[in-house]
This record gives structure tokens, sequence and C-alpha cells, in this order.
């Protein structure tokens, strides 16, 4: 899979303040890429750099092959966490103006706006200004302005903001369909919940420096504690702890008098754990204890 989005040794600084110091990432064609970090760690920095907003002091950043290039803005839709909506105009016409600055016709942009109207239920908002709208609203109309002239690159910064679990999930799934259809998409938020479920790749940026970065599922597995969690009936004797270095023991309190252990590796298989055990309890649950891109995040922020 070819890269979008090449950044290569990227540093801003305002002032005295360093806000990216030679920070590359790589953003894989049609792929969900989750650009994570804590607040003021340079992620609106970066995004603004891509974005052209903001010039950076150093570095290179390269668009589908070519360095980055203002003609590449039009190829690009970015929904900042902040509202960018013109607060009395009407939903309609901004819909309408902001599709024609992105090179779409008349017709082209009408379209496109209809399409987008039936899949929100939005039909009766044309008329309205953006201020008579509520906060999950105004949202939904962002997004739509975001993605209408179907961009190659999709920048989303916290774009659940303002929505409830429904329409959250409906934004869920427009994002995964617009990856599908061949977008490339920057998602950047704290909700790491969403990064688990939506991001392909992810890159963590802290104090200004690219941290950690790869394939969502490859950054999980690397970061295993190659423990166990296994809930029981029975009891095992202190030989059978020892052996296996038994990390934590809970007594569940219900009626079945279970047991949950947490049990480390110990060089030995998960079926060899298994079969060990079936021989002193009767195993009612085995799971590995895999990290969450949360529990990661906070690791790796906190350990520097």
């Amino acid at each position: 899979m070819s890269n979008l989005l090449e950044v290569r040794n990227v540093s801003k600084s305002y002032a005295d303040h360093q806000a990216l110091e030679d920070v590359s990432i790589s953003i894989p064609e049609q792929s969900i890429f989750g650009l994570l970090g804590p607040n003021g760690a340079g992620k609106t920095t970066l995004i603004r750099i891509i974005t052209q907003i903001i010039s950076k002091d150093q570095g290179t950043i390269s668009f589908n092959g070519q360095l980055l290039d203002p003609q590449h803005i039009r190829e690009m839709g970015y929904l900042p966490e902040e509202r960018g909506l013109y607060k009395k105009m009407k939903v309609g016409e901004q819909l309408l103006y902001l599709a024609q600055l992105k090179g779409l016709s008349k017709k082209e942009a009408l379209d496109k706006i209809k399409v987008w109207f039936e899949k929100f239920e939005m039909k009766s908002w044309w008329k309205k200004n953006v201020i008579d709208l509520s906060k999950g609203m105004q949202q939904k109309v962002q997004f739509v302005a975001t993605v209408l002239h179907q961009p190659k690159l999709i920048i989303l910064d916290e774009p659940f903001s303002g929505f409830d679990p429904v329409n959250a999930n409906l934004i869920k799934d427009e994002i995964l369909e617009l990856r599908n259809q061949g977008s490339t998409i920057i998602f950047s938020t704290h909700r790491m919940e969403s990064v688990e479920e939506l991001c392909d790749h992810i890159a963590l940026i802290n104090k200004s420096k690219k941290v950690l970065e790869g394939k969502t599922k490859e950054v999980r597995a690397s970061h295993k504690t190659n423990t166990f969690t296994v809930d029981y009936q029975g009891t095992l004797n202190g030989s059978f702890e020892d052996k296996f270095k038994v990390i934590e023991t809970t007594v569940m309190e219900d009626d079945q008098k279970r047991s949950s252990i947490k049990i480390m590796q110990n060089g030995l298989s998960a079926n060899d754990l298994i079969g060990q055990l079936i021989q002193h309890v009767n195993v009612q649950s085995f799971q590995e204890n895999i990290p969450s891109i949360n529990d990661i995040f906070i690791e790796t922020v906190q350990g520097r």
C-alpha cells in the first residue's frame, strides 16, 4: 500500500515554544490514521501545517507523491474541533457556497447536498440559520461540508463532539464508508474507544515529538504483558501459584464460589497453561490481557 501523505522531519516553533520537533509520519492511502496525543502535544499544529494554514520551520511534506502545494487544498477536507460555520447564513446556501469553493459546479454541489440531506435526515434544514441549530446539528452540517467534494484526504478533529450515541454511530459508519470509497482519513480524538473501532494505523505525539507509530493491532500486540486472567471454580494449591507466577487473586462475590487469577505466561503457550489449569480446577473463562489503546496512551505519556 502506498502512502498518500509523507511527513518528514517537520519542526515548528513559536517564539520560545517548540510545538513540533523533527516529526515524521507516513499515512497509507485509503486508511484511517489516528493522530493521538495529550492537549498541547502538537497535533493541531501538525494538522494546520498539512492544511497550509500555517507554515513549517523545516522538513518536507509530500501529498500523493508530490511536494505539498496550495493546489492540494482542494483535495482535502478539514473538520476542525471548533465550529467553522457562518452562524447567520442558511444551511443550504452555506453548503452550496463551500462546495463551490472546493471546485464543484452549482449543479454538482446541489446533487451531492441532496444525497447527504437524505442520508442525514436534514431536508428540513435548508432554510434554517446555523445559529438556530443545536450543537449536534451544526456538527452534522460541518461534517457534510468537509466531505461533500469527495476529498482524497479528510482530516477530522474530534468529529463526535456534540453527538448523542445514535448520531455518533451514524458518523462512524460514514467514516468507514468514506474510507472504503477511497478516501484517506486523519482522525484526531481523545476518545480511545473510537480509535480502536476505526483506526488502521496510529501515531502518538507527546511534548512535540512522535513517540509511537504503527498499525493499531501491531501496537497493541507489542505492548502485551504476557499475562492471562482466568475465572475458575475449585482450589489452586500454593505450589501451582509459585510455579506459574500468579500475580493477583480475586474471590468472585457470587453464588458459584468462583475465583479469578491474573497469571504470568512464563514461557508456556496458552494451550499449555489451560492444560495445567484444568488438572486442578474447573476453568470458566480464560482471556489474554492485551492492553487497550487507552492503556498504551497513558503508559506512554506518563512514562516520558
